[in-house]
């Protein structure tokens, strides 16, 4: 199997070790049979579960999973719920596709905090909105585009200058930004754990059984892993880059790392500085810092990419401290708590591999970073896809991806892309 056949992490998940240690569920063992696999059990793999459980609950579902629920790309993400499209998908020039995404986001996310509110999971879930900021040109040049996008839509928002951004959150780094209220933040983590924990009992969810192999079997599929197998008539692969090994596309998908940085908890004083409000910040260059404050008083620092295995974690940590010090230099002598690494489906142009890539064989990857919010979307459309059932149309909206050349042009491209980005977006770095 393929280095990226199957996640695997240097270190543990920052998120998850803030919360309670709980029991993972049981590992398939022997072979069994069923209506639907899931693989992944994900953002994507729940919505998958979810939606198909409610439309056919007489069919039976198994969900597998290769790590602990909230151990993987799940519990990774930084944890921003965004209502309205991301930035990437944002396009001032057309109105009609970009209103139907901002009414999906809005319909999936008050789905996910109805999940919330009814099965009390405990996950800091809060509306808090999420600023964007911008130190040089080519952040300002982006800031303004993602504007033209919210006017020409007719989203709220309000243009902060360097005094205001320093106000809301105690860094003087940037010279100006923006603010929206349509995002929330929660604990990924927790959300994860708890929205697995609220499937409907008919559904069986197993951690620790990475997938194998997917084939054909006669009129069915075999999923297979190391201690047991379950022959199903549909299977969905949604665990995003990983997918490429079980039938996925590889020439339209590629996984890339992100890296994560959570500090200790900070002193008052600290705490007063950068704002006793929770806030999120999410960077206007792609390669910018993701910076979020938690509800139990820690800042978190987000960026850094790598192709197709994850960098030295010590090395990623003294580059993610510089760049939280330029921000914050009263935060110097504070030590980062947890590190860690996760990773993302990424296509070239954005567009999402979705939908039917064999007969009863379906596919959700590629979120490109959207995460919780999309990740749900794209899940809940392709199980009505599944069961033949009105859903939306996501290539209408989101694109088919694009060809991506084989090994070794496509890390030299990626390579080539990066260091371009890097030089371009320095400032935000």
């Amino acid at each position: 199997m393929s280095k990226a056949a199957q996640p695997s992490h240097l270190r543990p998940c920052g998120w998850q070790a803030l919360l309670p240690p709980v029991t993972p569920r049981p590992a398939l063992c022997g072979d069994q049979v069923a209506d639907l696999v899931v693989v992944g059990a994900g953002y994507t793999g729940v919505a998958v579960a979810q939606t198909y459980h409610s439309l056919a609950p007489d069919r039976r579902i198994v969900v597998l999973d290769a790590e602990t629920v909230g151990e993987g790309s799940p519990g990774r993400n930084s944890g921003f719920m965004l209502e309205i499209a991301l930035a990437n998908d944002a396009s001032a020039d057309q109105l009609a596709r970009m209103s139907t995404l901002n009414a999906l986001s809005r319909q999936t996310m008050a789905r996910l905090k109805a999940q919330v509110d009814e099965h009390d999971i405990d996950c800091q879930l809060q509306r808090t909105g999420t600023y964007r900021a911008a130190r040089g040109d080519e952040g300002r040049r982006a800031l303004a585009r993602y504007q033209d996008f919210l006017d020409a839509a007719g989203l709220s928002y309000r243009r902060l200058d360097l005094e205001q951004l320093d106000t809301a959150l105690g860094t003087r780094y940037y010279a100006e930004g923006l603010y929206s209220p349509d995002c929330y933040l929660v604990q990924p983590a927790a959300l994860i754990g708890g929205l697995v924990d609220s499937l409907p009992e008919a559904i069986d969810c197993h951690e620790r059984s990475p997938v194998l192999a997917v084939q054909r079997d006669k009129e069915a599929w075999r999923v297979s892993t190391s201690k047991g197998s379950v022959r199903a008539q549909q299977v969905v692969l949604a665990n995003n880059a990983f997918a490429r090994a079980l039938g996925a596309d590889r020439s339209r998908l590629t996984a890339i790392y992100t890296y994560a940085a959570l500090t200790a908890r900070l002193d008052s004083d600290l705490t007063a500085a950068i704002g006793t409000e929770p806030w999120g910040l999410l960077p206007t260059h792609r390669l910018g810092c993701t910076l979020r404050t938690t509800a139990d008083g820690r800042l978190m620092i987000r960026a850094q990419y790598s192709y197709e295995a994850e960098r030295d974690n010590a090395t990623v940590a003294a580059g993610l401290k510089s760049s939280l010090v330029a921000r914050y230099p009263e935060l110097a002598a504070v030590e980062f708590e947890r590190v860690w690494g996760g990773t993302t489906g990424l296509t070239y142009n954005g567009a999402p591999l979705w939908g039917e890539v064999a007969e009863n064989l379906f596919v959700s990857a590629g979120c490109n970073g959207g995460g919780i919010v999309k990740g749900t979307l794209l899940g809940d459309a392709l199980a009505r896809l599944a069961l033949k059932q009105p859903t939306v149309d996501v290539p209408g909206l989101f694109g088919k991806p694009s060809w991506m050349p084989p090994e070794p042009i496509r890390r030299l491209a990626f390579d080539t892309i990066r260091t371009i980005e890097q030089r371009k977006g320095r400032d935000e770095t």
